[in-house]
């Protein structure tokens, strides 16, 4: 297998199963691959090892987990994620320069700055607003060639572009565009955060970039603006209506699917996928 892909699958596993047992041993033998040559790998793909990519991710997501489950005890967070009380409060102040508890304190439930537009705010609507642009789908399984880029979520309008370009061969009637966003960018380092550009495509395209996304039961909340306002979108959804709304979000990646992109006004239509 490619090294790149191989590195990508490795962090697709790794963040579905943060809540079990990993280790350079496990994540490893799950590949049928030596864990020297891994470990070398993964550094020189990622620039940090698998050890502290696990951690970070862990103590990420259980921040997610606190924001979207805002009576759930901190400690039983830390325990779903193998950390005793003491040890979580310490991995997580590391991480984030603050206590869980302060953080839990911290949530923003109507509005907050931009982390990568730090002169702009979040402003949030209701969550019946939310509410009634949701609604539950079955969506089916699709494959598609897509490229994985670890940065600022701001670059990802110039991404798309440049990906456009370089696939348009591809590009068809019923052409499918789509991105899997791995974090959240109002808790995970902008530096840091992960996400695949993806367009559907026939198995036997000839590419070795190509994977297939996973079908099931969704969330959708159907998208029309900005660009710019995805962002604050999207962290209305997560702070304000799903806490409310007894559902669980599934331990995978989000799903943006695009419908219409207007270049020259910035704007798109789209729909804004949970996974439940």
């Amino acid at each position: 297998m490619d090294r790149k892909k191989l590195v990508s699958e490795s962090i697709d596993y790794i963040i579905q199963h943060l809540e079990e047992e990993l280790s350079l041993d496990t994540v490893a033998a799950h590949f049928f691959i030596s864990k020297f040559y891994f470990s070398r790998i993964f550094r020189e793909e990622t620039g940090e090892t698998l050890y502290s990519f696990i951690k970070r991710c862990r103590v990420d997501q259980s921040a997610v987990d606190m924001k979207l489950n805002p009576t759930k005890a901190i400690t039983d967070i830390g325990l779903d994620y193998g950390y005793s009380s003491s040890n979580y409060s310490s991995v997580f102040r590391k991480r984030h320069n603050t206590s869980p508890a302060m953080f839990r304190q911290s949530l923003a439930t109507r509005s907050m700055p931009v982390p990568f537009a730090p002169d702009r705010i979040a402003r949030f609507q209701t969550a019946e607003e939310y509410a009634s642009r949701m609604e539950l789908l079955e969506l089916g399984d699709f494959f598609v060639v897509y490229e994985r880029f670890i940065g600022n979520y701001a670059e990802l309008e110039k991404n798309w572009y440049q990906f456009l370009d370089k696939y348009k061969a591809l590009l068809r009637e019923d052409t499918i565009l789509a991105e899997r966003f791995f974090n959240d960018p109002a808790i995970t380092d902008p530096t840091q955060c992960i996400c695949d550009i993806c367009m559907s495509a026939e198995p036997d395209c000839g590419l070795d970039n190509v994977t297939w996304i996973k079908g099931g039961k969704w969330l959708v909340y159907h998208f029309d603006g900005e660009i710019r306002d995805i962002f604050e979108t999207l962290q209305g959804i997560f702070s304000v209506w799903l806490p409310k709304s007894g559902c669980k979000m599934a331990q995978r990646y989000g799903l943006n699917i695009y419908h219409s992109i207007d270049r020259e006004n910035h704007r798109v239509k789209m729909d804004l996928c949970i996974p439940v």
